[in-house]
């Protein structure tokens, strides 16, 4: 499934994911945006990884923010943004 989502004032986030047994599998998040340090990318996509599919925007949001450590520093994108993007793929969605 791909879900792409252009934050307004930001960047393009796009997801890559499967579903197994009701839970996100083989996520992968990509984009223009920036995050310090790059590390970052995989620790969103493994706080997404086995998350339930039927989780709401905020749910998947606060996944990811408590994943990540405060120092991380992310430049035109959101744990919103990103469970925008989530969303969408999982309904089928594109750009908007």
């Amino acid at each position: 499934m791909h879900g792409e989502y252009k934050m307004p004032g930001g960047k393009l986030v796009v997801i890559d994911l499967d579903v197994r047994d009701g839970r996100l599998a083989h996520v992968q998040l990509s984009g223009d945006f920036f995050l310090e340090p790059d590390s970052a990318l995989r620790t969103i996509d493994a706080a997404l990884e086995g998350q339930p599919a039927d989780m709401d925007d905020a749910g998947l949001a606060r996944r990811i923010r408590d994943a990540l450590a405060p120092d991380v520093m992310m430049y035109g994108i959101s744990p919103e943004a990103i469970a925008v993007a989530v969303r969408r793929a999982l309904q089928g969605e594109h750009l908007a």
